[in-house]
């Protein structure tokens, strides 16, 4: 729906200005069309007996933990086997930026950045979102999510119609991605081998630096919390991008490293499941 609306309405012989009001009222029928039906989901099954497994079940294909974990580990096994050839095909699958000329550091860097931003946008944002809205809201902020990297683009075709997607989009990932660092930072001060407050200074110092407005808080805990430094120049589409470097440990990264990265994931996933338990229990209690 969102490509055909989008060939339909983004026109280059518009006005910008005429762009822009054609992509917010795109970004309107999408809320309402994904609102909708799974609000009436919801409903029905909540009067059902057992109702409320059948909307976790549902809940969970919003999520992706599991497929996650398995691309960024991809990212380590294809280093370890195939060597950098293999490394750099298996990350392009991650990241949007050019892979072609990353050297090993490189690939591992682009892996851990990855699993940071992904661990705010695909995990702790639709969990956030349920909890607040249940399958509507976390159904909305995917909807949001995909228009955002279909057509949120700072190109000349995308930069009028995509502007709503893409501040809508900045807009539902902003408490996410504090959360998520957060949640780094507590899984760092769990782990051994891990600095919870070199992550804390990072947070603090690198992330309103970042290009993006939210990518910046995960994966500047990550990079503390594993004496990286992540971040930094990067091509796309063969431009060159000038970005700030999150933490101020070492460029060199290395396999070890994103396997370094997936523990602290693995248990900041953990952290997350836990205080989602205990609110769920709290309710339960109280009700």
């Amino acid at each position: 729906m969102i490509a055909a609306l989008e060939r339909r309405w983004n026109r280059e012989t518009d006005a910008p200005a005429l762009r822009r009001m054609f992509g917010v009222l795109a970004v309107v029928i999408l809320l309402g069309v994904v609102a909708l039906p799974t609000l009436v989901i919801q409903i029905g099954l909540l009067i059902l007996p057992f109702g409320l497994i059948g909307a976790a079940i549902l809940g969970s294909t919003l999520i992706a933990q599991r497929s996650l974990h398995q691309h960024v580990a991809r990212v380590a096994d294809a280093l370890e086997s195939d060597g950098l050839r293999g490394g750099r095909e298996a990350v392009s699958h991650l990241v949007g930026r050019d892979t072609e000329t990353l050297d090993e550091a490189g690939v591992a860097r682009a892996a851990i950045e990855s699993l940071a931003e992904n661990f705010s946008d695909g995990v702790v944002a639709p969990v956030f979102w349920m909890i607040i809205a249940g399958l509507p809201g976390a159904a909305i902020y995917k909807a949001i999510s995909t228009a955002d990297s279909m057509i949120g683009h700072r190109s000349p075709r995308y930069q009028a119609f995509g502007w709503a997607a893409a501040r809508l989009d900045d807009l539902l990932n902003l408490p996410a991605s504090r959360l998520s660092a957060l949640l780094i930072i507590a899984a760092a001060a769990v782990k051994k081998g891990h600095s919870a407050p070199a992550a804390w200074r990072a947070l603090r110092r690198d992330a309103p630096h970042h290009l993006s407005p939210n990518a910046g808080y995960p994966e500047a805990a990550m990079a503390g919390a594993l004496g990286l430094a992540l971040g930094g120049p990067r091509a796309y589409g063969g431009a060159h991008v000038e970005g700030a470097f999150m933490g101020d440990g070492r460029r060199a990264a290395q396999t070890a490293d994103i396997r370094a990265a997936l523990g602290l994931y693995r248990c900041a996933d953990a952290i997350l499941i836990g205080i989602i338990a205990s609110f769920a229990a709290a309710v339960i209690a109280l009700g």
